[in-house]
């Protein structure tokens, strides 16, 4: 775990926790206006936490050439969160275009 300082690890943690409540966030605010968009929205994100959940395990087992694997697991996550949330964002405008009229 000596990988990182404790200064990164506080930031890796807490971008972790933000992105989890912003997930509950943007959910609940579905919720609120029933637009489904933004639900799809908040599991639009979750590829994007796995990428980061993938990158903190990973550091925290030292860098271990054994998980190599999380490293292009992770890769592969922030490539299908881009996308996921393109189309989500994309929805999500689409819906609001169609609600002016």
């Amino acid at each position: 775990m000596h990988a990182l300082s404790i200064p990164t690890w506080i930031i890796h943690v807490s971008s972790v926790i933000e992105w989890i409540a912003a997930i509950w966030l943007i959910w609940t605010y579905g919720e609120l206006t029933q637009n489904k968009a933004w639900w799809g929205f908040s599991f639009a994100m979750l590829p994007a936490l796995v990428s980061a959940m993938c990158a903190c395990t990973w550091h925290y087992f030292d860098n271990s050439p054994s998980l190599e694997w999380l490293v292009t697991l992770q890769a592969s996550m922030t490539v299908l969160g881009n996308f996921t949330l393109l189309l989500a964002g994309f929805w999500i405008w689409r819906t609001s275009k169609s609600q002016q009229v």
